[in-house]
């Protein structure tokens, strides 16, 4: 029999419907039966593509007699962290603070005004691991609800007064430290000492993306050998070099490894290993926006072709199974499949040559792959390459034409066969955040190689946003899916929106697109703020359902709202003359730039912000006829700091756009503070200018 959730739309939930459990969806139904009964709450928070999560709900919210005494003495809830992320950071923060770590699932024990008292993650059906067995917490908990209700209250309260002084930061009259291009070497030097200068990336296994800090480096390099950063490297202790070398081995490794689907595209969420060999094989959204991000500006910086081979395969696979009819994007795609993880990805080498019937192909293919008999991990194999292509046909005397192409022939026979299989779960959600990075990513990716396709991918996202995530008062939701919107958007959704669509009216020309943004920017000043601080919290004043309202600032998996707001503001401060827009900016800057410059990997975005506002943005206006394509030559070329705007005639309303005259030619503006060099009419004579 179903229960409550059956109601829900996130597959998330769904996939709990018909668990003996009697859960709650998060919400005043559950909230006050727990206060009407005085019952304990159970809070668990999970995601659609998480391993573990599907594991404790096999082991013990199927198993009808751990649910009886689940039902019996909790009041149960059950909560989609993508759904209900402003929920998971405070929970998640409690429970750190309990035990020192955390993750997913989150199972965290409330009183029954919703106050944390005590959690921890995965719970075994029996005694293991070190860890008590989930019917040993519940009855710990429950006897000590009964017994000593008073120690539990107590607990709570201290906890959230420690969770509400842990968010006190940040108020006006703390930035007084100077900013100094001292600052960027001292990053420089610190990402270069956590590097991993053998296999790329950042520390060691687990290992993420970090597209950040990767950003950065490559940002650095650039500066270094600009007009504006020449004079500062000649004076560095490391060769910047060294810089784009950390970036692109990086870049490289994952794009030889099992993180990266070799067949189809797009990127796993995280390696377990320090090679990037074995994936956690979950897809997700924003990992693919960022990365594509990262590559575009890599394809950029070195015009190598190989960053372009994967930027279209990853946009290809997004475009296909993540983009629907509407133009929303998808959220993720689980990483198990028939109950096993990563069986949908993986091989024997007697399949491979047995789908590849020319036996030098199938050779070829799994000696270039790491394809063997007893495999490379777990009894199976993760398609991995050990050289780039051009190395290892020399290394095996093979002609490096002929085998590209039979390795790309082997490749869709391999891709064609797999489709036959039972694919893991979609999470067909949409979340305006993560769309909006992926609107970012086609912007990105559109500019840096000339496709018109991925600003077509854009450009109907974007109408999907406005159409179905925005509600009749012009305030936007967070997520939907079927027609059903959930919660209002909270402060990296909106920021992550501002900031894609300052890029789509870059790439466009499409000043409407810089209305919204305005629009939105505005709500955020208004609805989000902190008085006395220049940080903005992660929910609205609005929404009261939250026990404190946190303010995020931490660049994880994600950048944090606060840092891509903290950019959104230099940028739109510059576009629409706000002085008071940019000088919260570098408030914000400042009010972080110890930890910035201690924690560059904890602290990527902020750390790019730190760039710009050490470096200054270039103000550039492309003003004539010929606009759309002049601009279309110069957002191909690598300029990260920069405001850009093209438009066909002049445009009062906005001060790139005013008062400059071009006549019968196309003329480009160059300005830097509004103090504007000569127009030029060429890519080559701007490009001398930097």
């Amino acid at each position: 029999m179903a229960n409550r959730l059956a109601k829900e739309t996130s597959p998330y939930l769904l996939q709990h419907a018909h668990n003996p459990v009697d859960w709650f969806p998060w919400g005043a139904e559950a909230l006050a039966l727990a206060k009407k009964e005085n019952r304990l709450i159970l809070i668990s928070i999970g995601y659609s593509a998480c391993h573990w999560c599907h594991v404790m709900e096999r082991e013990s919210f199927e198993d009808p007699a751990t649910a009886a005494i689940m039902n019996e003495r909790f009041v149960n809830i059950k909560v989609d962290r993508e759904e209900r992320p402003d929920l998971d950071h405070i929970y998640m923060d409690a429970v750190q603070a309990i035990s020192g770590g955390g993750g997913w699932p989150l199972n965290v024990f409330l009183t029954p005004d919703a106050k944390p008292f005590y959690g921890g993650t995965y719970f075994p059906p029996v005694r293991a691991y070190n860890r008590s067995s989930w019917r040993e917490v519940l009855h710990s908990i429950h006897t000590a609800w009964v017994e000593k209700p008073e120690e539990i209250l107590s607990q709570s309260e201290n906890l959230v007064d420690y969770l509400q002084k842990a968010n006190d930061f940040g108020a006006v009259g703390k930035y007084s430290n100077p900013f100094s291009k001292d600052d960027l070497a001292t990053i420089a030097k610190n990402l270069l000492q956590s590097a991993d200068t053998v296999w790329g990336g950042f520390g060691k296994a687990p290992k993420f993306p970090q597209t950040m800090a990767i950003q950065w480096l490559l940002r650095q390099y650039h500066y270094y050998n600009s007009k504006d950063g020449k004079a500062d490297a000649a004076e560095l202790p490391f060769s910047p070099a060294a810089l784009l070398q950390q970036a692109e081995l990086s870049l490289q490794k994952m794009l030889q490894g099992g993180i990266y689907d070799q067949i189809g595209g797009g990127f796993a969420r995280y390696s377990t290993d320090e090679k990037w060999l074995a994936p956690h094989f979950e897809k997700m959204l924003y990992d693919n926006a960022l990365l594509i991000i990262v590559l575009s500006e890599a394809y950029q910086l070195t015009g190598k072709q190989e960053y372009l081979a994967v930027i279209d395969q990853t946009m290809a696979f997004v475009q296909q199974d993540w983009q629907d009819e509407n133009g929303g994007f998808f959220s993720a795609f689980d990483a198990d499949s028939e109950g096993v993880e990563g069986k949908y990805y993986t091989w024997t080498r007697e399949e491979i040559e047995s789908i590849v019937h020319d036996k030098q192909i199938a050779e070829l293919f799994c000696k270039y792959y790491d394809v063997s008999e007893e495999g490379n991990w777990e009894d199976t194999n993760i398609l991995w390459v050990q050289k780039p292509l051009e190395a290892f046909c020399q290394q095996h005397g093979y002609p490096l034409e002929q085998s590209f192409k039979k390795l790309k022939d082997a490749s869709q026979l391999l891709l064609q066969h797999r489709r036959k299989r039972i694919a893991p779960l979609l999470d067909d959600k949409k979340l305006l955040g993560w769309n909006a990075l992926m609107i970012e990513a086609c912007c990105v990716a559109g500019t840096a190689t000339g496709n018109n396709e991925y600003l077509l991918m854009a450009e109907k996202a974007t109408a999907y946003i406005e159409k179905y995530m925005k509600g009749k008062d012009g305030l936007y939701y967070h997520n939907e899916k079927e027609g059903k919107t959930g919660v209002s958007a909270f402060l990296d959704d909106l920021a992550y929106y501002v900031s894609a669509l300052c890029r789509l009216q870059e790439a466009t020309g499409n000043v409407d697109y810089i209305t919204i943004a305005t629009s939105i920017t505005k709500t955020i000043l208004a609805e989000f703020s902190e008085n006395d601080s220049p940080f903005f919290y992660y929910t609205a004043s609005s929404q009261k359902d939250v026990v404190v309202r946190k303010k995020e600032t931490y660049d994880g998996a994600v950048p944090s709202g606060n840092s891509v707001m903290m950019l959104n503001l230099l940028y739109m401060g510059t576009l629409l003359n706000e002085p008071a827009w940019k000088e919260q900016a570098v408030q914000m800057v400042s009010g972080l730039q110890e930890a910035i410059l201690k924690y560059p990997t904890s602290f990527g975005k902020w750390a790019v912000g730190l760039q710009q506002v050490i470096y200054g943005q270039h103000e550039i206006a492309v003003i004539g006829k010929m606009a759309k394509g002049l601009a279309k030559e110069i957002l191909e070329w690598y300029l990260p700091n920069k405001v850009f705007q093209q438009s066909v005639v002049e445009r009062e309303i906005f001060p790139l756009l005013a008062g400059k005259e071009t006549g019968e030619k196309t003329m480009v503006f160059v300005c830097k503070e509004y103090a504007c060099k000569l127009p030029v009419d060429n890519l080559k004579s701007l490009k001398s200018m930097f």
